[in-house]
């Protein structure tokens, strides 16, 4: 006996193949049914065939075609027109769940929970809403109520749980999951699940920006997703899901999902292909194999830029990144530790010829409050300047003297000369700050390493200064605004966990221990203070993500998290008019 919720789905698959099918199928030649007897013809078999037990959603283009091979009459056509993007993100595996960049490259296929808008505020996809407990241990979030996956199941709180509960077991970079959350439970009548955690957790809707929702029915039967390296197809929620992953041909194939209930988009398939740099990429660009550009984290390359345009084929959108390149003092070492120092060196920088020579002018001089104006609540601190002149004076006024007069001065007696820690990718910016030191008494030796190098020696304090960087998410992670590069307490790969100020730890428990926006946004403000007055970090430029593009199209949208690689971008592609 069917339920009522399955009388109800299947009602309504009858009613809508009754409106459809004449419309559909009417224009095969030498048809001449009318209405009723297309329907009296089509209604039994519709009903046959997708009214059992296991009522699924059925889109309008699977009812049309049911109903026109039933009549034997053609198909309605398939939107074929594919959107391609190229990028030098190497896809290395076919696993839909621990390859790196197909996790990144599914955020179409598989919502995460919450997205960020174009001002870098975060908002609902799967969830429509979410609310926090006063303590901030309880989140539950309402998902909507529109949402099906690609095989016409409906997205069900029970997906949401399951999702989470197997990335903490299984997605090493989730543990974090496993070690707080102490209950899951899902409330289908308000169609909503709360998650319950064993500490104060404020960033859960920044984390869950991140992670993709898996389908409980499909994923509950694979015991280890690390190992299932099936190339596809893998059902998923989005206006697409992922087709497959094609290595020999170095692409991923994304086509329309059917089921999708918003804003249908233009294209019938999303084709991303990856290449091994991006020279290839450009010269695929250029002969129009593929539609746009998308590097995460990265810009275009600036000098491929202006020859692109020159084809007259290619627009560019060009927004302010929220990654930046820094020089890092080494906290826990003397001169560095000594904030006239740090003063002297933050003056001593040429910003103008960095912007110049690494950015060609798609970057900004930044400010001494190390955030970059693309973050929400951004402050506007005062610009940083080149000033050698002032740099001397500061070093001298605070005993920091070239007693010899071969034009380096000395620290406790001793010509100084920093150890400048450069990592591969940042050796331009280490020469010419090398340059820029030398020029006001500062003795300074670049060190190039590689990245495997690099990491040893930072964790382990050993360098003065360092050049490195920060992505997007790294400025979002811990507490926000880049506090996760410095805050003693953290450990991982990038970061310098250099700075033990309980001024500055403390500011960073209180924004951690909130999830109230208008506390936020005062603690933002406090925070670029602080990096305004201590400069435990020194922002070399801020610079621009220029995405090149087909002028062919128009509607292109890009975040400040996963940039132009966001569901707007996919719903709001078209042709241009004209």
């Amino acid at each position: 006996m069917k339920t009522i919720p399955a009388f109800l789905s299947c009602l309504a698959v009858l009613i809508l193949a009754a409106s459809l099918v004449p419309a559909a199928c009417a224009a095969g030649d030498g048809e001449t049914m009318t209405r009723a007897e297309l329907s009296a013809a089509i209604l039994p078999y519709m009903e046959a065939t997708y009214c059992g037990e296991n009522v699924v959603h059925l889109a309008p283009i699977e009812i049309r075609t049911a109903a026109c091979r039933f009549l034997g009459l053609p198909e309605p056509p398939e939107n074929t027109e594919a959107l391609r993007i190229a990028t030098p993100n190497v896809v290395k595996a076919t696993n839909f769940y621990d390859d790196y960049y197909v996790g990144i490259f599914t955020h179409l296929s598989n919502l995460p929970m919450m997205r960020m808008d174009a001002n870098g505020h975060l908002v609902g996809l799967t969830a429509d809403r979410y609310e926090v407990s006063s303590d901030n241990t309880q989140w539950t979030f309402y998902l909507k109520d529109d949402l099906f996956w690609s095989d016409g199941r409906r997205v069900t709180p029970e997906d949401v749980a399951f999702s989470f509960e197997y990335l903490g077991e299984h997605e090493p970079d989730a543990g974090w999951i496993k070690e707080t959350l102490v209950g899951t439970t899902v409330s289908d009548e308000e169609n909503a699940v709360t998650f319950t955690f064993n500490k104060p957790y404020t960033t859960i809707n920044l984390e869950f920006a991140t992670y993709n929702i898996l389908p409980k029915h499909i994923w509950e039967h694979i015991s280890d997703p690390n190992e299932y390296t099936e190339a596809g197809p893998f059902v998923g929620d989005g206006p697409y899901y992922l087709e497959e992953i094609d290595l020999n041909a170095a692409k991923m194939t994304f086509r329309k999902n059917h089921h999708w209930q918003g804003k249908q988009p233009a294209f019938g398939t999303v084709e991303v292909h990856w290449f091994a740099n991006d020279d290839a990429a450009a010269l695929a660009l250029e002969a129009g194999d593929v539609d746009t550009y998308y590097r995460y984290a990265n810009s275009y390359p600036y000098a491929g830029v202006q020859r692109l345009k020159d084809t007259g084929e290619f627009n560019t959108l060009e927004k302010t990144s929220i990654g930046l390149t820094f020089l890092a003092p080494n906290l826990k070492r003397a001169p560095m530790n000594d904030l006239s120092f740090r003063e002297a060196l933050a003056d001593a920088i040429n910003y103008d010829e960095l912007v110049a020579v690494d950015t060609l002018g798609y970057g900004t001089v930044p400010n001494r409050g190390f955030v970059p104006p693309g973050m929400d609540y951004f402050a506007d601190t005062p610009a940083l300047a080149y000033d050698p002149v002032a740099a001397r004076q500061i070093l001298h006024d605070a005993g920091y003297l070239d007693t010899d007069g071969n034009g380096i001065v000395e620290c406790n007696g001793t010509d100084l000369d920093l150890d400048l820690l450069v990592r591969t990718g940042f050796e331009r910016d280490g020469q010419l700050i090398e340059e820029y030191l030398e020029d006001v008494g500062i003795g300074a030796t670049v060190h190039q390493v590689d990245s495997t190098t690099w990491f040893s020696l930072k964790d382990e304090y050993d360098y003065d200064l360092t050049v490195t960087g920060t992505t997007p998410w790294g400025m979002l992670m811990h507490a926000g605004w880049g506090t996760g590069y410095f805050d003693s307490r953290r450990t991982g790969k990038g970061v310098l966990h250099n700075l033990d100020d309980p001024v500055y730890l403390a500011l960073c428990d209180n924004i951690l221990a909130t999830s109230d926006q208008a506390q936020l946004e005062r603690y933002a403000g406090e925070m670029q203070a602080y990096f305004d007055d201590n400069l435990p970090a020194i922002a070399l430029y801020w610079k621009k993500d220029v995405i090149p593009y087909n002028r062919a199209y128009t509607g292109w949208y890009y975040e400040p998290l996963f940039g132009i690689y966001d569901i707007e971008t996919f719903l709001n592609v078209r042709a241009a008019s004209g």
